[in-house]
């Protein structure tokens, strides 16, 4: 077994692997020789898997798996997790962004008795509009899934490896891994690193991306949006009682209904829309129910760099 694992996910990353392997090795060997670099290649479509393979042929420590089709960042980490061996896990993104000069201060707090160590991001180099569109993010989700979520921690971290097998164990198919970390509860820390502008390439993450993970996020870790369906539609049966009572005390005070038919017309049209947007969310709901219920795996591999890959395990 290795003594720190680093776990990456990689989608369209060919300009940055050389740099992330150069750097993730001269900050790991300070503390120990002992280390594995797992690279979870998404189907890009670039040449990632061909320079992990590379990488992988003149370095046993590194550990490539390419999956078969594009499943998603969240997934990459959670196929990352299930083949790590460390008794540490590093997750980081492989854009360098996440510096690998970091790890080293991770990995000293966490030995102070932490499962978990976030590495806040101080200064973001992101653009404006991403920084924006972050932050309504991580605060929207820690609304509605009532928990206080750290919108300046992204996905590196350190975690011990008792985190590491009690995440295994949770194979929900809506993944979002600082979600699943924070709901386990364990002891954690932070520290405060600077967020480096992107070595190579652009984002892949578009605006439409982000809040399509927002949306399934909120729907995989609250049951909120339901509730609030609910206290909507007493509030509107409250106001649609007291428009009526409005009504009829008119009538009788001055004999003559209220006049308003294009005010009729849009309040059933309003009415309506609500009624279907609730239909929706709950149609949403079960959707993603039934989902689970299929039971299927969360990601399939189709290549590894070693030669017969253990199977996942969830202890």
């Amino acid at each position: 077994m290795a003594h720190i694992s680093v776990v990456t996910p990689v989608y369209r990353a060919e300009g940055c692997l050389e740099e992330l392997y150069r750097r993730l090795a001269a900050a790991l060997s300070p503390i120990t020789e002992d280390f594995e670099l797992v690279m979870v290649e998404d189907c890009g479509g670039d040449r990632s898997w061909e320079i992990i393979a590379d990488l992988a042929r003149r370095d046993a420590r590194v550990k490539g798996i390419q999956f078969s089709r594009n499943f998603g960042q969240h997934y990459g980490i959670t196929a990352g997790l299930d083949f790590c061996d460390g008794d540490w896990v590093v997750v980081m993104d492989c854009d360098l962004q996440d510096q690998p000069e970091e790890i080293p201060r991770l990995y000293a707090r966490a030995l102070e008795g932490y499962d978990v160590v976030l590495a806040r991001r101080g200064r973001r180099s992101d653009s404006p509009l991403r920084r924006f569109t972050s932050w309504l993010f991580y605060r929207v989700f820690s609304w509605l899934a009532d928990t206080e979520y750290d919108g300046d921690a992204g996905n590196f971290r350190i975690i011990s490896r008792k985190v590491v097998a009690n995440c295994r164990r949770m194979r929900e198919q809506l993944r979002f891994f600082g979600g699943l970390i924070n709901w386990m509860g364990f002891p954690t820390a932070s520290i405060e690193v600077a967020h480096a502008p992107r070595y190579d390439g652009r984002t892949t993450y578009t605006f439409a991306k982000l809040w399509r993970l927002a949306a399934d996020t909120i729907i995989a870790y609250s049951d909120k949006p339901l509730r609030l369906s609910i206290r909507f539609g007493f509030l509107m049966s409250f106001l649609a009682f007291a428009g009526g009572v409005y009504i009829l005390v008119r009538a009788w005070l001055y004999g003559s209904p209220v006049v308003g038919w294009p005010s009729l017309i849009v309040s059933v049209y309003f009415i309506g829309g609500v009624i279907i947007s609730i239909l929706g969310v709950i149609g949403i709901y079960l959707g993603k129910t039934f989902e689970e219920a299929k039971k299927r795996p969360l990601y399939i591999v189709a290549k590894t760099t070693f030669p017969e890959p253990p199977q996942p395990t969830t202890t």
